[in-house]
């Protein structure tokens, strides 16, 4: 009986190690299961930006293409035409259908005609003397326009200040 007890103790003894064993083989393959799985998280998320960024502009350029049809019937047609009447009323139908495609897209002219000077929308290209008192400090003429796209400032308005 006594070899039956020291070889139990025995057995004991070792079955805090292999269990020691057991939980380290374990923890280990769950860490390499982790990090294959984040591993391949990371592959998988680095290639969907990259087709995000490569067909980013597919739908505007879709909205569009039909502005570019119109151009180019515009252009055929300009060969052919004798008078100026027809095709400068081509030419603003094709801008008015451009300028409503983009705002459809999210795109907003500012106004800045009259307003107050701003400097985070308005760049201010020079100062003129105002005409008069309560143009001072406000724009006088507008160089070129500025847009919003969805509320967010894409160009700034180049403009003159009255001082």
């Amino acid at each position: 009986m006594s070899k039956t007890k020291k070889s139990s103790k025995a057995e004991k003894a070792v079955d805090p190690l292999e269990a020691l064993q057991a939980q380290v083989t374990e923890a280990n393959d769950k860490y390499l299961r982790l990090y294959a799985e984040f591993d391949n998280f990371k592959r998988r998320t680095s290639k969907e930006r990259i087709e995000l960024l490569q067909t980013a502009g597919k739908e505007v350029i879709i909205s569009l293409l039909p502005v570019l049809d119109d151009f180019e019937r515009g252009l055929k047609s300009m060969e052919q035409a004798t008078e100026v009447t027809p095709i400068k009323e081509g030419i603003a139908l094709v801008q008015h259908k451009f300028k409503n495609t983009l705002s459809q897209l999210g795109l907003k002219e500012m106004d800045t005609q009259g307003q107050v000077f701003d400097a985070d929308i308005h760049e201010a290209i020079t100062n003129i003397p105002a005409p008069s008192d309560a143009l001072k400090g406000k724009i006088v003429d507008q160089l070129e326009k500025g847009y919003y796209l969805n509320d967010k400032v894409i160009r700034f308005a180049k403009v003159v200040v009255g001082q």
